[in-house]
């Protein structure tokens, strides 16, 4: 029994020997190198830092929420209302509404962006092409605050007046359109969202697009496929990663916006339901609306345990999005993020 360990740890020991020299071998390497040394050495400390005001974010998040977790537990997020005068906290109508308009968005957004990134790039005229990209990256550079605010005193009275009400008359059989037209509520967020993501997700699927190899087109079409076989057979399975990518960021962004979301969705917590036409909270909306007004104490407490939601929310749509990526990587090939 002696001679098995004696030699594993002959091995052990060889193997630590040998790391010891390459790693010798590599500092006397970058030695020589100082400029490549200090490249290095510049970028761990720039992913430190990122990862320390991760880390710091994260803390200050739930040491400052721990008396609201503390008192209320996972009562905090069923509960329908958050009343500070009678010490009742909860965001269930706001993850529902975060939810909810995100959703609304991405199935609103991805075919939409896609369709645009498809004709900017196979079918429109290459004089137009430039102008037109151009025209939907400038949707990405306008205020979330001039978004807002267009919405509210535009878009929400045309609803209003005319969308809603129409969507109601020619729709209303769908349990989605029923409902009192106010203008404001999960339809205008959702449609606003809309808007601010689409121009993102619009840029990525058409750069992925670009440079799908012209070997891939030209064999589809020597082998007598139409432009819609090409694009379906050849563009869109050597991209479907990177696009899928954009959507997430997209995604990301939609969880996350506050300014415009808050000037368009009414801001009153009702119950959950699959009308368009109801008004609704989101986390970020709850933040904004409760943070000026928050005494220390359980009400602060409460408005920050929403920013540790909403963070936790987006770490974990990251996570499963790097997760879907490289998996779909593995299993297709294609561009992968």
């Amino acid at each position: 029994m002696e001679v098995p360990v004696a030699t594993e740890r002959n091995s052990i020991q060889a193997r630590s020997r040998a790391w010891l020299r390459a790693s010798l071998s590599q500092i006397r390497v970058q030695a020589r190198r100082p400029g490549d040394f200090a490249f290095r050495v510049l970028l761990y400390l720039f992913v430190g830092i990122v990862l320390v005001i991760v880390l710091g974010i994260g803390w200050v998040l739930l040491s400052s929420s721990w008396p609201t977790i503390q008192q209320f537990g996972f009562k905090y997020l069923t509960n329908p209302a958050f009343d500070p005068i009678h010490n009742t906290f909860g965001v269930g109508p706001a993850l529902f509404g975060t939810f909810f308009t995100s959703a609304f968005a991405i199935l609103l957004a991805v075919p939409l962006s896609v369709g645009t990134a498809i004709f900017l790039t196979e079918f429109c005229p290459r004089r137009l092409r430039f102008p037109l990209a151009f025209l939907v990256d400038t949707l990405a550079a306008i205020p979330s605050v001039a978004i807002g605010l267009w919405g509210f005193l535009v878009f929400a009275p045309w609803l209003q007046q005319t969308g809603e009400p129409w969507l109601q008359q020619h729709l209303g059989f769908l349990p989605f359109f029923q409902g009192t037209p106010y203008g404001v509520g999960m339809l205008a967020a959702g449609l606003i969202l809309t808007a601010m993501i689409l121009p993102i997700i619009t840029a990525i699927s058409r750069e992925v697009m670009v440079v799908v190899p012209v070997s891939q087109r030209e064999a589809m079409l020597a082998l007598g496929a139409t432009r819609w076989e090409v694009i379906r057979y050849a563009v869109l399975p050597y991209g479907r990663v990177g696009i899928t990518g954009g959507a997430i960021l997209g995604l990301g962004r939609a969880l996350g916006e506050t300014i415009a979301v808050t000037l368009v969705i009414g801001n009153q917590a009702t119950p959950p339901s699959a009308s368009l036409f109801q008004t609704g909270y989101t986390l970020s909306s709850v933040i904004v609306n409760q943070f000026g007004e928050a005494t220390p104490g359980v009400f602060l407490s409460a408005v920050l345990e929403a920013g540790l939601l909403l963070l936790l929310i987006t770490l974990l749509t990251n996570i499963l999005a790097r997760l879907l990526i490289a998996r779909m990587g593995r299993v297709g090939g294609g561009l992968t993020a």
